[in-house]
């Protein structure tokens, strides 16, 4: 049995998006795992998928048109019907990035890049 029912990557760089779908898959943390370039997209997507299933989103916060600010301000619309676990995957070292993370109660986490088996360990414990 998976911990998540679904896993959904959400960056604008298809090779992290690559690397990261092989170390999940590697963690055995979900028997699907879907990638998405746009933001936009993966909302849409959200939407249409069953409020129960458990998923797990990392998002980054850099990406062109939708960034992960943007994507987390339309996902509040989403969340109160979901069970949607929200970690932030991010290349920014920022502290105020991850102050800023935290002002969202859906988002459990954040993860600088690039992710590694101990940081999403660490996230999801």
């Amino acid at each position: 049995m998976y911990p998540f029912d679904l896993i959904v990557l959400i960056d604008d760089d298809p090779i992290n998006n690559l690397i990261n779908k092989r170390l999940i898959n590697k963690l055995k943390l979900s028997s699907k795992t879907i990638e998405f370039l746009e933001a936009e997209k993966a909302l849409d997507c959200l939407k249409d998928m069953d409020a129960e299933k458990k998923i797990l989103i990392l998002v980054d916060i850099n990406m062109p048109v939708m960034n992960g600010w943007d994507f987390l301000d339309h996902y509040v619309e989403l969340e109160n019907s979901r069970n949607d676990r929200v970690i932030m995957l991010s290349s920014s070292i920022d502290f105020q990035d991850r102050q800023r993370s935290k002002q969202f109660p859906f988002v459990k986490g954040f993860i600088e890049k690039p992710l590694t088996h101990e940081k999403l360990q660490n996230i999801l414990q």
